[in-house]
């Protein structure tokens, strides 16, 4: 007999990024964090906090962080949730919104899987709808799936690729459910769904402090949208989803706008030479809004490949499903680290 319900037994857990034992010195480039540390204003924020703060409950509702986004977004302040990192709003969009065959949650692949582990938590139906070569938004199929919840990645991982404003703008117009825009890598990229949070009640854009801001270990997300969506995810939410440290260095964070801006620059330029340098060893690379490009090797050996610079030390992600079985997701990392990569590829390319 389980100790679980079936959905759970059935269902296939989310397997994160490998994270090295402490005391490993590796070359981490397969889980998409920031190669540079955080704004010092947000370390200040952590050497600075009231131990009074630790002994309380904190914020339920994260006022000060949320007033931080207010400033810099130039969005209501009561038109954003806080998450323990947007996965934490994910997972409530779906508890508040997705039900069984009649309250679907629908997303194009390949995607962040994450959506699809949630679902089946919940568990909800889903609806996966593939993208084709040019990762161009089907947005006939999405619409005629009639989710209650529709998830678009824009960057989206691993593709790199970013959904045209217009794309998204034609589906929110069309689907009958919430339409979740998910900017993870938004601060990497050239433009932002934003604007649509205005023109639609029915359409949320969630954030993360995990990439741009360098805050990965934090644990610190936010989504934005019509207070009349909101409400629902507020019942859903935990009392305390957000503790009292990650207000403080996230609004310090938040409000630090020039120094998250300098470090997305130098990995947008960190990307271009990275690029280049995998297509002069013959990789086809997707062009990429995010931190993190994919590539696919000249042989098309991808999982030969990772596990040769998982030997040496430089830790890539390896997807072993259809569609991604020949190509890497390599993190931008420093140039330094960018450097060790391709001078390792170089010497397996010229090995016969």
């Amino acid at each position: 007999m389980s100790y679980f319900r079936p959905t759970v037994d059935a269902m296939t857990g989310y397997v994160p990024g490998e994270q090295p034992k402490s005391g490993i010195k590796v070359i981490k480039l397969n889980t998409n964090e920031n190669p540079y540390p955080p704004s010092p204003k947000a370390i200040a924020a952590l050497q600075n906090i009231d131990s009074d703060s630790l002994r309380r409950y904190p914020d339920p509702f994260a006022h000060e962080f949320c007033q931080a986004v207010s400033d810099v977004l130039d969005v209501p302040a009561d038109w954003v949730i806080v998450g323990n990192g947007s996965d934490d709003i994910l997972n409530i969009l779906i508890r508040a919104c997705a039900e069984g065959r009649d309250r679907k949650v629908v997303y194009p692949m390949p995607t962040y899987v994450l959506y699809r582990t949630l679902s089946a938590m919940q568990p909800a139906e889903i609806v996966e709808v593939p993208y084709g070569e040019t990762f161009q938004l089907p947005i006939a199929e999405l619409v005629a799936a009639n989710g209650a919840v529709t998830f678009i990645a824009s960057p989206n991982s691993p593709s790199g690729h970013s959904v045209p404003l217009d794309d998204l703008r034609k589906l929110a117009q069309q689907v009958s459910g919430v339409l979740a825009i998910d900017e993870a890598y938004v601060d990497f990229a050239e433009y932002s769904a934003l604007p649509l949070v205005q023109e639609f009640d029915n359409v949320i854009v969630l954030r993360t402090l995990s990439k741009g801001y360098s805050l990965a270990g934090l644990r610190l997300g936010f989504g934005v949208a019509n207070p009349r969506l909101l409400s629902g995810l507020f019942k859903v939410k935990d009392s305390y989803n957000i503790d009292a440290v990650a207000i403080a260095m996230g609004t310090a964070a938040m409000r630090d706008q020039e120094y998250k801006n300098i470090s997305a620059e130098k990995v947008k330029t960190s990307r271009t030479k990275l690029t280049l340098d995998l297509k002069n060893l013959g990789y086809v690379v997707f062009e990429s809004h995010g931190n993190f490009v994919l590539a696919t090797p000249p042989k098309g050996n991808a999982e030969e490949i990772y596990l040769k610079l998982k030997e040496v030390g430089i830790l890539v992600r390896y997807f072993n499903q259809e569609g991604l079985a020949d190509k890497l997701r390599i993190t931008v990392g420093t140039d330094e680290q960018n450097q060790a990569l391709i001078n390792f590829l170089s010497v397996v390319a010229a090995k016969p």
